[in-house]
């Protein structure tokens, strides 16, 4: 059964790693759709938001890329599992509270839990979608290899390469703006994201 709230006609899942682009996609079609159209969800949102509070925290700078959330970040990883491990949809219900747009892209699905709780809830319009972007063009954005933070987000059930649970692959390349939607997988259609 689905939350309080109005029933969406569609829910876009993005999933990707660190600095693949996930935000500027799902920004890219709300600007195109219209914020009265298409609402972005993120599930970090009140996972931190409950994270702050509960700890006495500053909630905005954890949602910033600091040092101040990078001190608390495993942490908050095991916070996250033991929310989830007792309430699997506790974090999908809080982002689709009150939104009230037809179309929803959750911008950062990072478990298959979160992904069957979408599915369950709100069955055949939940479509996932995987943003990828090469090694290099993650670094030009920003992102450096941590190893230590790898090991809990495995154990946390995150989606690292389950290419076979999306219902599409969005490959956000080096060419600002333009990525390429595969149609099938043997053809590629190229498509802009800006």
């Amino acid at each position: 059964m689905a939350p309080l709230g109005s029933v969406p006609r569609l829910v876009l899942l993005f999933s990707g790693k660190r600095k693949s682009g996930k935000d500027f996609v799902t920004e890219a079609l709300q600007s195109r759709l219209g914020a009265d159209v298409c609402a972005i969800l993120r599930l970090s949102g009140p996972l931190k938001e409950q994270y702050a509070q509960e700890h006495g925290l500053d909630f905005q700078r954890l949602l910033d890329a600091s040092t101040y959330k990078e001190s608390y970040r495993k942490d908050m990883i095991r916070w996250g599992q033991e929310k989830r491990q007792a309430d699997p949809g506790f974090f999908c219900r809080k982002i689709v509270e009150g939104v009230s747009q037809p179309i929803w892209l959750v911008s950062d699905t990072r478990r298959l839990s979160d992904i069957q709780w979408f599915q369950e809830t709100y069955g055949a319009v939940t479509q996932t979608v995987r943003v990828v972007a090469t090694e290099q063009s993650r670094q030009q954005r920003g992102w450096v290899f941590t190893p230590d933070w790898l090991l809990p987000r495995r154990q946390d059930g995150c989606l690292h390469q389950p290419w076979r649970l999306h219902s599409s692959l969005l490959i956000y390349g080096q060419k600002e703006r333009e990525c390429l939607l595969p149609q099938s997988q043997s053809k590629t259609s190229k498509s802009h994201c800006g």
